[in-house]
């Protein structure tokens, strides 16, 4: 899958998306995307809204950033090795 995070460089809680990638060493896209809310097309376009951060995983869009933050915990985190080694 594909990660790609659509962001502002300002915005704390896209710094906090940003941080838990890096800690969990996930490759990804990043698209700084305007300042201004109505000039995120893109992000309108993927998501519907023009909020970030807006991280998509392939065909998954995810809006709100505990949202953002528990999806790569499960995914590609501690708990996803756990879970891989249960089985």
């Amino acid at each position: 899958m594909s990660l790609t995070l659509y962001h502002v460089a300002w915005c704390p809680d896209c710094d906090v998306v940003r941080r838990k990638l890096a800690d969990l060493h996930v490759e990804y896209e990043h698209i700084i995307v305007p300042d201004i809310r109505p000039m995120r097309i893109v992000v309108k376009e993927v998501s519907g809204q023009y909020y970030v951060p807006v991280l998509t995983d392939g065909d998954r869009v995810l809006t709100e950033t505990e949202d953002i933050l528990d999806h790569l915990d499960k995914t590609y985190g501690q708990e996803q090795v756990t879970d891989d080694q249960e089985t």
